[in-house]
């Protein structure tokens, strides 16, 4: 990854955070997108500064295309074109359908789906110019599975899986390379809100008998965005301990 410029969102927490580390650590530059958490994102800065690699926390809420448009420039000034995307930046807003507001439904659209729109076309240029491009969009076993209470957020990570293999098509004749990771239940800050006896319940569905990690994840997005995955675009790689099966 020596020299290639990375854009992770959503990249101050969770996942995110754990995708903008593997891939500093990994030589790349590393643009650290947040919304409102500046202070983790400049940790997340500091951890790839002291190990080697070159990073910025940049600001952006990813439904706002004219943020996005900055965020580019910003980019651009401290780096130079992108090489790879990584759509992580993510919400919810839980509850049963038939109290689910529109606005509840929107919001949640807009964050996942719009977001990546708005990323994917700002920096589509990036990615179909570079020698390499890589656009990754991380969804979720529940746009496969479905999960009560949550039919707006898998509808939108649903949405994802339609979204990278037509844009697979399209980056093809530029050698440029577009897929889905689509995790199970990681250990993050989301999954320790879940009451033990529902853990519990979960566990019991995943046969390799734990919850991921933030590593499992990172890697499988950390290989996908290196040279060896340039013969896979289109997928949907799961992981997920074998839930799917």
């Amino acid at each position: 990854m020596e020299g290639r410029t990375c854009l992770i969102t959503g990249a101050s927490k969770g996942i995110g955070r754990g995708i903008a580390e593997h891939l500093g650590e990994s030589g790349a530059n590393v643009a650290v997108n947040y919304r409102s958490s500046v202070e983790e994102a400049e940790e997340v800065v500091e951890t790839i500064e002291d190990s080697g690699g070159q990073a910025i926390a940049t600001r952006a809420d990813v439904t706002g295309r004219r943020e996005v448009e900055a965020m580019r420039d910003e980019i651009h000034d401290a780096f130079g074109p992108i090489d790879v995307l990584v759509n992580n930046a993510g919400i919810t807003q839980d509850t049963k359908f038939e109290e689910m507001t529109r606005e509840e439904w929107d919001t949640v659209i807009d964050v996942h789906l719009g977001g990546a729109f708005n990323c994917t076309q700002t920096f589509f240029d990036d990615i179909k110019q570079s020698e390499y491009g890589r656009l990754i969009s991380i969804s979720s076993i529940v746009g496969k599975q479905g999960n009560f209470g949550q039919a707006n957020y898998a509808a939108a990570k649903s949405g994802l899986f339609g979204f990278v293999r037509t844009l697979a098509l399209e980056l093809a004749e530029s050698g440029s390379t577009a897929n889905c990771v689509a995790p199970g239940f990681t250990e993050t800050s989301m999954l320790e809100t879940v009451p033990d006896r529902v853990r519990e319940v979960i566990l019991e569905d995943i046969p390799l008998n734990r919850f991921g990690s933030i590593d499992d994840v990172a890697c499988v997005v950390e290989f996908l965005a290196s040279e060896e995955s340039s013969y896979i675009t289109g997928e949907v790689l799961d992981v997920n301990g074998g839930m799917d099966l």
